[in-house]
């Protein structure tokens, strides 16, 4: 069962379909004991839904709405309703004449338009229920972005869904700058590792002895270990890191660039409804003032003339009513296509950045993993010249040096006379 909705704009009514689902018929549900200290309207009475919320219903008519009616509602639409009927004659008889017979359930409030899309007026009695969030509780994308946005440089406003993409498209360059900020630490590792080897291969204090000269050796033997380190160090954040977050890059904006076309052409199907709901709305304005000139120009002596130029303006009010409904109707479907896929687009774009932060937070983690263990191969690789620094004893220096190098033992004495 869906619910019509009925909205009175710019002097014209229109018609909404928005489906719902777990309605039954008014006499399966019990009624409500009215507490309001503000009856309720003639003719109406209050149920409760199945999902246990209250509705309105209209004995008579049979219009249902979300809405609690007031007396004051319902007295300005049927006083606004007169170019809908079929004749200036029976206004009073059927303010609603063009709409009422093909809705079982019917809700009426106000709405406006805003860039072409319709909204609901914010509340305008404290009972009148406010719309729900789709997602409450979790600041969803689906729930915060239908409106546009206006920019204060004076240029033109900005969807929503172009708010949400620009946000994607600056995650996006952000995401570029960390890949170009790993490479160049890379380029640092990599010029590091190639200083650091080239210092190991130096000649300087090649000719040390002794255990402080076995010490200096193994110095120089750590720096190219540490170049070493710091070339897998550089080679694992290429492949762990950077490449990664490039490769995630490029997907991203082939999803974003998808999505952006798509939702820019259902809003431009919107705007070209709306336009021909605007255009259906102006000739039925015509045709109805056109009729109601006619009617005030009746002629007794040329009434039988008259009376076919009534019938035949007649004719034409209804079909331009006809072909207002049409356009609402088609504008409707445009909107309500717009809408499900902004819910379904907005939420597709709450998954990717969602994935987005997660796989850098995941490639940046990897990063100090991988910086840990260079900390650690860059510590054993100092470890040996730790131990041999300890053991350098320069008695024992001396000793081995005085042995390799000694030139006699005995030493001189004074000359006899």
């Amino acid at each position: 069962m869906g619910l019509s909705f009925v909205s009175f704009s710019s002097g014209v009514f229109s018609v909404y379909h928005q489906p719902h689902e777990g309605f039954k018929e008014k006499n399966t549900l019990p009624t409500i004991k009215q507490t309001k200290s503000v009856p309720l309207p003639q003719g109406w009475r209050c149920y409760m839904s199945p999902e246990g919320c209250r509705y309105y219903v209209n004995t008579g008519s049979k219009e249902t709405t979300w809405e609690r009616p007031s007396l004051k509602a319902i007295s300005l639409l049927c006083s606004s309703s007169s170019f809908l009927s079929s004749s200036p004659s029976d206004v009073s008889q059927k303010p609603l004449s063009l709409v009422s017979h093909s809705l079982e359930f019917v809700s009426l409030f106000f709405c406006i338009q805003i860039n072409c899309v319709t909204f609901p007026l914010p509340s305008v009695t404290p009972d009148q229920p406010e719309q729900q969030l789709l997602k409450p509780n979790e600041w969803s994308y689906c729930d915060y972005f239908w409106t546009d946005k206006k920019d204060p440089q004076g240029t033109p406003s900005v969807g929503g869904f172009e708010v949400l993409l620009q946000k994607q498209l600056k995650g996006k360059q952000m995401q570029k700058e960390m890949a170009e900020f790993v490479r160049e630490r890379i380029k640092i590792e990599d010029e590091y590792s190639k200083n650091l080897s080239k210092l190991s291969q130096s000649p300087l204090a090649a000719q040390e002895e002794g255990t402080l000269g076995e010490a200096w050796a193994q110095l120089k033997r750590s720096c190219h270990d540490e170049a070493e380190v710091h070339l897998k160090f550089s080679n694992k954040l290429q492949c762990e890191v950077e490449k990664p977050l490039l490769t995630f890059r490029d997907n991203f904006k082939k999803e974003l660039k998808k999505y952006d076309h798509h939702i820019i052409d259902l809003r431009k199907q919107l705007a070209s409804r709306y336009a021909g709901v605007e255009k259906a709305r102006k000739a039925l304005a015509d045709r109805q003032k056109d009729l109601e000139v006619k009617t005030q120009q009746l002629d007794i002596k040329h009434m039988n003339k008259h009376e076919e130029d009534i019938k035949k303006a007649r004719r034409k009010s209804t079909q331009a009513g006809d072909d207002l409904m049409h356009n609402v109707d088609l504008y409707n479907r445009a909107q309500s296509k717009w809408f499900e896929e902004m819910v379904t687009t907005s939420l597709e774009l709450e998954r990717l950045e969602v994935e987005r932060v997660e796989m850098i937070r995941q490639n940046l983690r990897q990063y100090t993993t991988l910086r840990h263990e260079t900390d650690m191969f860059n510590q054993s690789t100092v470890e040996p010249v730790d131990q041999l620094l300890q053991s350098v004893d320069p008695a024992k220096d001396r000793e081995l040096w005085v042995q390799e190098h000694k030139t006699g033992e005995l030493r001189p004495v004074d000359m006899d006379i």
